[in-house]
């Protein structure tokens, strides 16, 4: 055990005395490509403010943190939708197997349409009658497995499709995170970096020339990779109410640190009260908040859970998930 979190502590500390990813603060926002990697879309966390680095692992896991899938305790899958704003959705699939030797193994697929959208020239600004489409996509594979008792392990590889119009831009990024419990009210900490890459470029052949002058510039642009550390605890626990606590830091490569706090209240784990707000994030005033409730879908337990994070320019954005352990109803 101690040598578990005595790892946890050395890679928290390598992580941020050796800066893997820089702290130039909010006036490097938007320097990234691919930003809907930075999309939570899982509803728990995002019901918690994205707090959830060190929450007690679920199918949605990959997405958070992969060493939390080792917790899961049985197959399922999850499926999620999120209305980012502006018409535009963005969905999320994950799939999590257990092994035999404890060990998990999880696929999933991100995608961000933006549906159809009219071309507009500065001689037709009302529309040419042509459409064109953006789409984002991600595809991925997780491993967890337990270095021991306490200390687990999880990487992920993830394939991204980049298209908009006749444009495309294809890159690979990965995934590693940690997790350490212990005895005491659940205590657990974690450490994350996610979307760990090289640059990428957008690639097209119809660039527009005018007067012999490229209008287009095909520049390379780093992936939105993010260092995460945080912790979880149980303050309180009873045969009908459970309240977990977390807090996380993040250190995006493309704008300022960041603090998430989050709470959950369940109700024999039946219902679930969920609540967060984010602190130094520029445009979020308001907490963030969701609900879930456990239900069954034929023998299999069924989760269904919604969140909210109302934003001071993009409007209400709303999350909502299914996720479905097979044969896994201890109700």
């Amino acid at each position: 055990m101690k040598k578990g979190l005595l790892l946890l502590l050395s890679l928290s500390s390598l992580f941020s005395q050796a800066q893997l990813l820089p702290n130039f603060g909010g006036q490097r926002a938007g320097l990234s490509a691919l930003s809907f990697l930075k999309n939570d879309l899982s509803p728990v966390s995002f019901a918690m403010a994205s707090a959830s680095v060190a929450n007690k692992g679920n199918l949605y896991s990959s997405e958070n943190n992969p060493a939390a899938l080792v917790q899961i305790k049985s197959s399922g899958i999850a499926i999620s939708n999120l209305s980012v704003g502006a018409g535009i959705h963005q969905s999320f699939l994950a799939s999590g197997f257990t092994l035999d030797d404890g060990s998990v193994i999880g696929f999933n697929v991100n995608s961000l349409n933006a549906g159809a959208m009219e071309i507009r020239t500065e001689f037709e600004p009302n529309g040419t009658g042509q459409l064109f489409y953006a789409n984002n996509t991600a595809l991925g594979m997780n491993y967890a497995r337990k270095l021991s008792q306490n200390f687990s392990i999880g990487i992920g590889l993830k394939y991204i499709y980049e298209g908009i119009a006749s444009y495309t831009n294809h890159t690979i990024t990965a995934d590693i995170g940690f997790l350490y419990t212990t005895d005491y009210k659940d205590l657990t900490f974690a450490v994350v970096v996610k979307n760990f890459g090289g640059n990428s470029q957008m690639i097209g052949s119809d660039l527009e020339t005018t007067f012999n002058r490229t209008d287009v510039v095909l520049n390379k642009y780093t992936t939105p990779s993010i260092f995460k550390m945080g912790f979880s605890f149980v303050p309180y626990e009873s045969k009908s109410k459970k309240i977990v606590a977390s807090a996380e830091l993040n250190h995006p490569s493309d704008n300022a640190e960041n603090i998430r706090l989050g709470g959950e209240l369940s109700f024999r784990d039946l219902l679930f009260t969920r609540l967060g707000y984010k602190l130094s994030v520029q445009g979020q005033n308001y907490p963030t908040a969701g609900i879930g409730v456990k239900t069954r879908l034929g023998v299999h337990p069924l989760y269904i859970d919604y969140a909210v994070n109302p934003t001071n320019r993009m409007g209400v954005q709303h999350l909502i998930g299914l996720s479905i352990p097979f044969n896994n109803d201890q109700r």
